[in-house]
């Protein structure tokens, strides 16, 4: 079993390591986590070795991005066993900064968001979300200035929010997305999907199928609003209780008046007991 890869806790020992690999010719790569790595986290490591030839996962739960009521101190954390995944899947090295070092005493700077971060989904839900999003990997990005990042297409509208990001701040960071990872029953992969029982975890499949049928009716013509009230009833059955299922344009997430030809992608999210599934499919 190969040796765990090197650990830094702070900006200076993660600068000194990127400079020492950039000085051999290295290119860097970022994948930034929570933490909790499970095989969707592994997929963005293997996709990152096509942008890089060093891999750099930072782990950080993020506390600016959670909400008062939300999981911050129920999040679940499992470092050593993180650290093994990534070294597994061929890392190079792990960034473990604490709350102090990303935000230190008097830290008071955050972005202002528009653009896909203002569409009406997440954000309706989770109104201060994606500013605390998008300024933890805005300071990532001028820690590590890393020449590509990973992130998923789970998280859809953070992926096109970090696109913006990097476009209209001049990162010069390529961002790739990495495609949804799934279970063998369609349900994506998520870290939250421990906080399933049994019987919910049954059920959490029910949210793609109705995606999935719903793509199949729009992509043979059928008005838009209909198929995406016939996943709606599908999923409130399942035992959801619904945020938003929504049609919207796949780059800017505006609203669809009509289709003409624009490219669509489904976003849903959904509660089943106390978890929160969120999922999107291209049309």
């Amino acid at each position: 079993m190969a040796a765990p890869v090197p650990i830094a806790h702070d900006v200076a020992s993660l600068r000194a390591q990127l400079s020492a690999w950039r000085a051999a010719g290295e290119t860097i790569v970022l994948v930034p986590t929570m933490g909790a790595l499970h095989a969707g986290h592994v997929s963005l490591v293997h996709a990152g070795k096509s942008h890089g030839t060093k891999i750099v996962m930072s782990i950080f739960v993020n506390p600016t991005q959670f909400a008062p009521t939300e999981d911050l101190s129920t999040y679940p954390r499992s470092l050593e066993a993180d650290v093994a995944k990534f070294t597994e899947a061929g890392g190079d090295l792990v960034f473990v900064p604490s709350v102090d070092v990303m935000y230190p005493q008097g830290f008071a700077t955050t972005i202002s968001l528009a653009g896909p971060a203002t569409v009406g989904l997440e954000d309706r839900f989770r109104p201060t979300h994606f500013a605390g999003v998008a300024t933890v990997v805005a300071k990532l990005f001028n820690q590590c200035r890393p020449d590509a990042a990973v992130f998923g297409e789970k998280d859809y509208q953070q992926l096109k929010v970090l696109t913006c990001l990097a476009r209209d701040l001049d990162f010069e960071t390529k961002i790739v997305a990495a495609p949804i990872m799934r279970e063998a029953d369609g349900l994506a992969l998520s870290s939250r999907n421990v906080y399933l029982s049994a019987e919910e975890r049954l059920h959490a499949p029910a949210l793609y199928r109705a995606l999935t049928k719903c793509a199949e009716a729009i992509k043979t013509r059928q008005p838009v609003e209909a198929a995406l009230e016939e996943a709606r009833i599908a999923i409130a059955g399942a035992g959801f209780a619904i945020d938003y299922v929504e049609a919207r344009h796949a780059e800017t997430l505006a609203s669809l008046d009509q289709l003409a030809g624009a490219p669509v992608r489904l976003l849903a999210a959904a509660r089943i007991g106390k978890t929160r599934l969120i999922d999107n499919i291209a049309v």
